[in-house]
Protein backbone atom coordinates (compact mmCIF):
# COMPACT_ATOMS: atom_id res chain seq x y z
CA UNK A 1 0.00 0.00 0.00
CA UNK A 2 1.47 3.36 -0.99
CA UNK A 3 -0.34 5.64 1.50
CA UNK A 4 -0.03 4.55 5.11
CA UNK A 5 -2.65 6.20 7.37
CA UNK A 6 -1.91 4.18 10.49
CA UNK A 7 1.10 3.94 12.71
CA UNK A 8 3.96 3.40 10.40
CA UNK A 9 6.52 5.03 8.21
CA UNK A 10 4.46 7.92 6.88
CA UNK A 11 5.55 11.53 7.32
CA UNK A 12 2.15 12.94 6.43
CA UNK A 13 1.17 14.92 3.36
CA UNK A 14 4.30 17.08 3.11
CA UNK A 15 6.79 14.50 4.27
CA UNK A 16 9.94 15.80 5.92
CA UNK A 17 9.44 19.17 4.21
CA UNK A 18 6.57 19.92 6.61
CA UNK A 19 8.99 20.01 9.54
CA UNK A 20 11.45 22.18 7.66
CA UNK A 21 8.63 24.50 6.60
CA UNK A 22 7.50 24.83 10.24
CA UNK A 23 11.05 25.75 11.35
CA UNK A 24 11.24 28.40 8.61
CA UNK A 25 7.85 29.87 9.59
CA UNK A 26 8.82 30.07 13.28
CA UNK A 27 12.14 31.64 12.30
CA UNK A 28 10.33 34.35 10.32
CA UNK A 29 7.94 35.01 13.21
CA UNK A 30 10.79 35.31 15.74
CA UNK A 31 12.80 37.51 13.37
CA UNK A 32 9.76 39.78 12.93
CA UNK A 33 9.35 40.14 16.69
CA UNK A 34 13.05 40.98 17.14
CA UNK A 35 12.93 43.60 14.37
CA UNK A 36 9.76 45.16 15.84
CA UNK A 37 11.29 45.38 19.32
CA UNK A 38 14.48 46.94 17.93
CA UNK A 39 12.48 49.47 15.93
CA UNK A 40 10.36 50.42 18.95
CA UNK A 41 13.35 50.84 21.26
CA UNK A 42 15.30 52.75 18.64
CA UNK A 43 12.48 55.24 18.05
CA UNK A 44 12.15 55.82 21.81
CA UNK A 45 15.88 56.47 22.13
CA UNK A 46 15.80 58.93 19.25
CA UNK A 47 13.05 60.99 20.88
CA UNK A 48 14.88 60.92 24.19
CA UNK A 49 18.06 62.15 22.49
CA UNK A 50 16.16 64.99 20.83
CA UNK A 51 14.68 66.04 24.18
CA UNK A 52 18.13 66.06 25.78
CA UNK A 53 19.54 68.18 22.95
CA UNK A 54 16.62 70.61 23.25
CA UNK A 55 17.08 70.89 27.01
CA UNK A 56 20.80 71.56 26.62
CA UNK A 57 20.08 74.19 23.97
CA UNK A 58 17.64 75.94 26.33
CA UNK A 59 20.19 75.73 29.16
CA UNK A 60 22.90 77.23 26.92
CA UNK A 61 20.51 80.01 25.94
CA UNK A 62 19.75 80.77 29.61
CA UNK A 63 23.48 80.77 30.39
CA UNK A 64 24.15 83.16 27.50
CA UNK A 65 21.45 85.52 28.83
CA UNK A 66 23.04 85.39 32.29
CA UNK A 67 20.07 83.68 33.96
CA UNK A 68 22.26 80.86 35.38
CA UNK A 69 25.79 80.93 36.78
CA UNK A 70 28.71 79.00 35.34
CA UNK A 71 28.64 76.46 38.20
CA UNK A 72 24.90 75.97 37.86
CA UNK A 73 25.27 75.61 34.08
CA UNK A 74 27.98 72.94 34.43
CA UNK A 75 25.97 71.02 37.04
CA UNK A 76 22.73 71.07 35.04
CA UNK A 77 24.47 70.14 31.80
CA UNK A 78 26.11 67.17 33.54
CA UNK A 79 22.70 66.09 34.90
CA UNK A 80 21.09 66.34 31.47
CA UNK A 81 23.76 64.23 29.77
CA UNK A 82 23.29 61.37 32.28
Amino acid sequence: MMWDYGYGHSFGTFGIFGGIFMIVIWGIIIWGIVVAVQWLTKSGTHESGERTNKAIAILEERYAKGEVSQEEFAEKKKDLKN
